[in-house]
């Protein structure tokens, strides 16, 4: 949820910090850019050093970062015109965290459950992503009326980035379980690193999937960083164009749990993933047109 704290009041969070929409936008899009090469790295820390230390580091990059956020609005620093440049910061140590986050949910799946627990496990764990988007969605323009509350907005994000933290850091202990859940959580198959990673660099069909689905998580990044830009121009509220975004998220989150349901039973992955690619160009063309200055 750090990642869209200030996309859903991006004409407050600009006038606030005097700074311009464009900057706004760079504390979303810097998530974008580190991902790519840290979310390297991270595969590398999951396979190698383990999961309770990447958790652990992901932790406590998230805490670290949002503690440094609200530097940027403490009136006894007196930070003037730098005041952005620590936001920014907090940002890209909050960002270096995401990858580890996102990434660590199939590795405790794998690691942690037995084989007929796994796809469940891995299920809920991942919705804790598009949960936090949808919370940022809603708590943000309802914790920013005005620019003044920004301050307060700052600290109680940073809340469950230092809760979590704690917990973190106290609670986990191993990184395996004391007894495997299955015989292949105890035999992994996997490649080394860079074995694998050349591996997928020559598979043509994993290429262009992940082309495609990189396509369309681009789409749902960009969606979720500007759509109150986009609507606050038309006359629309904040509160409005954050409830868009919940809506935008939940919307997605029934749709990937009836489409699952019905290519479980069905097995028509590849008809599926098509039709779905299909309508999502064409919503995409849709709301183009009616997003358009003509309208």
């Amino acid at each position: 949820q750090l990642w869209l704290t200030f996309a859903p009041v991006a004409d407050t969070t600009a006038a606030y910090f005097h700074i311009s929409l464009e900057m706004v936008n760079w504390l979303s899009i810097v998530y974008l850019l580190i991902s790519i090469p840290f979310g390297l790295v991270a595969t590398w820390v999951l396979d190698s050093v383990g999961l309770r230390c990447a958790v652990i580091l992901s932790s406590w990059l998230n805490m670290t970062g949002s503690i440094i956020r609200i530097f940027s609005v403490l009136k006894v620093l007196n930070l003037g015109s730098q005041s952005y440049w620590y936001l920014f910061t907090g940002q890209c140590l909050c960002a270096l965290a995401q990858p580890l986050i996102i990434f660590s949910p199939t590795k405790l799946a794998a690691l942690w459950f037995p084989d007929h627990q796994r796809a469940t496990a891995n299920m809920i764990a991942s919705m804790s992503n598009p949960l936090g988007i949808l919370i940022a969605n809603v708590l943000s323009p309802a914790l920013v009326p005005e620019g003044k509350r920004i301050p307060l907005m700052l600290g109680v994000y940073a809340v469950p980035a230092v809760t979590a933290c704690a917990l973190a850091t106290v609670g986990i202990h191993e990184k395996v379980p004391p007894t495997p859940p299955s015989a292949s959580a105890t035999n992994s198959t996997s490649k080394p690193f860079l074995t694998g990673l050349k591996m997928l660099l020559r598979n043509k069909p994993y290429i262009v999937l992940a082309v495609c689905f990189g396509g369309g998580i681009g789409m749902f990044t960009c969606f979720s960083a500007l759509l109150e830009q986009i609507l606050c121009e038309k006359g629309y509220s904040n509160e409005f164009a954050g409830l868009n975004g919940a809506l935008f998220t939940v919307c997605g989150l029934l749709g990937a749990f009836l489409l699952g349901l019905y290519v479980d039973r069905t097995r028509k992955f590849i008809e599926s993933t098509k039709i779905c690619f299909c309508l999502s160009a064409l919503a995409s063309i849709v709301f183009a047109v009616v997003s358009s200055p003509l309208h």
